[in-house]
């Protein structure tokens, strides 16, 4: 293990966390005591919470306007670098990363039982009138983007479910979407957080049936898009005999600029790697199928980031004999 760094100039960060009440800004808090104890008398940080979501964020280390953010699926940040998809208008090329968190999870469409169906053939065919909750497709939310682009590979766009008669019930958040189908107001569900009591409340009640995706669907979006699947294997949801063939949205990515300075960035890095113990016992009370941040955290797999390292990390990394490993769920 390399030496425990430290930093005698006090320094200040600006951290972008998530809506407030999430696991980003555990993570942050997290990482702000270990960071701050280490570093200069004087030093601080500061969480940002957004209103939004996703985008957000990149946007704010591209900038500079903050030095390090959390952004999830881990799967989409490769776009930013070049500008491409849904960073078509706002690329980030001065992105890099010091560290994934493995986070298990994926993005299922469920619908009322009242519907009778149960697959997307029978979707299709029945065509009913469909109010489907999820987040917005808006230029900002990771999700909205992803959940529109699994639809259209399932035959399923906004103007079809209208056709029917149904429409989208768009929000930012999971848990917004999941309330409104819990209230009634949606028969229909596409999201992530798939772990979470809502989801298992839901399903386990007998309130919504999850649809497996379909295998051409998941490897048209790993072709154009490079998305992998990720699976709920049988009797993840008491009462779910089978599988669930499910798009992976897994991963929490700690981003940072190129040009954070080398000994922030590596001291970063060690406290993310060396202290990783302290946040796992945040999250040790769940299983770990139920768990938003899988544990153990291996290094090996926290090295294996899907943006380039920032050389300081990459150095972090060399000195401590850390060889990055297999990081994708699907």
């Amino acid at each position: 293990m390399p030496a425990e760094p430290r930093l005698e100039r006090p320094y200040t960060l600006n951290f972008v966390g998530d809506w407030g009440q999430a696991n980003f800004h555990r993570i942050c808090g997290w990482l702000t005591q270990e960071f701050c104890s280490r570093a200069g008398f004087g030093s601080r940080s500061a969480t940002w919470s957004v209103r939004d979501d996703g985008i957000c964020a990149v946007d704010m280390i591209q900038s500079g306007e903050a030095d390090l953010a959390i952004a999830t699926p881990a799967m989409l940040m490769p776009m930013a670098l070049k500008g491409e998809g849904f960073f078509a208008a706002r690329p980030a090329p001065n992105l890099r990363a010091l560290a994934v968190l493995p986070q298990d999870d994926c993005m299922v469409l469920a619908l009322d039982p009242a519907l009778g169906i149960s697959s997307y053939a029978e979707l299709r065919e029945q065509r009913p009138a469909m109010r489907l909750a999820t987040s917005r497709d808006d230029g900002t939310n990771f999700i909205g983007y992803v959940a529109q682009l699994f639809l259209t590979a399932h035959g399923l766009d906004a103007a079809t479910i209208e056709s029917w008669g149904g429409a989208l019930l768009c929000d930012v958040r999971p848990d917004q979407s999941l309330d409104r189908f819990a209230k009634g107001e949606a028969n229909a569900v596409l999201q992530e957080a798939i772990m979470t009591p809502w989801w298992a409340e839901l399903i386990e009640g007998g309130k919504a049936v999850p649809l497996s995706a379909e295998a051409p669907a998941l490897a048209s979006l790993r072709e154009s898009h490079g998305f992998g699947r990720n699976d709920r294997p049988a009797g993840f949801w008491r009462g779910i005999d089978r599988p669930i063939a499910a798009l992976d949205f897994a991963d929490f990515l700690i981003l940072v600029r190129d040009d954070m300075p080398d000994d922030i960035a590596y001291l970063l890095t060690w406290c993310l790697v060396e202290t990783r113990s302290a946040i796992e016992r945040q999250y040790r009370h769940l299983p770990p199928n139920r768990s938003p941040l899988s544990y153990p955290l291996v290094p090996q797999r926290m090295a294996a980031t899907t943006v380039p390292l920032h050389p300081a990390a990459r150095r972090y990394y060399n000195d401590a004999g850390i060889t990055a490993g297999h990081n994708s769920s699907g």
